[in-house]
């Protein structure tokens, strides 16, 4: 193996673990719909690969839950690909305005949503809200 070759390799490894675990699981009906009929309470991102608001709360995102292991014990993260779901019947049933939007649900209880902001404050508060809600604050 040549020395580039395993420098690249070494890095790619390195980097997978943190990667991996920053993303949220990937939506599907019927996984969202088997995660709050089991009391769980999950928080939706709603956001596009392209979309710079979408990257900005996501990063926010990913230093609270660094701080805090507490959340992704607590909370279902689910990311929902509004490329792929935008004309589905949760954006239409949730009233989801645009990609972008942040909600946290339990049950069929919506507890609160962030539409287009990237306040770590606003975000840290709406984590804490589901982090609550799932009996972990």
């Amino acid at each position: 193996m040549r020395r580039r070759d395993f420098m690249l390799l070494t890095a790619a490894v390195t980097l997978v673990p943190p990667l991996a675990q920053a993303a949220g699981t990937a939506y599907t009906p019927e996984g969202l719909e088997a995660e709050l009929a089991s009391g769980q309470t999950v928080f939706l991102d709603f956001k596009a690969s392209w979309c710079s608001t979408c990257k900005a709360q996501g990063r926010v995102i990913d230093a609270l839950k660094a701080e805090n292991p507490a959340y992704e014990q607590g909370i279902r993260f689910i990311d929902v690909d509004w490329d792929t779901w935008k004309n589905d019947m949760i954006v239409a049933d949730l009233n989801i305005p645009r990609r972008s939007t942040l909600v946290v649900l339990k049950g069929d209880a919506e507890l609160g949503r962030i539409v287009a902001g990237t306040s770590r404050e606003d975000i840290k508060a709406l984590m804490d809200l589901a982090l609550a809600a799932a009996g972990g604050a």
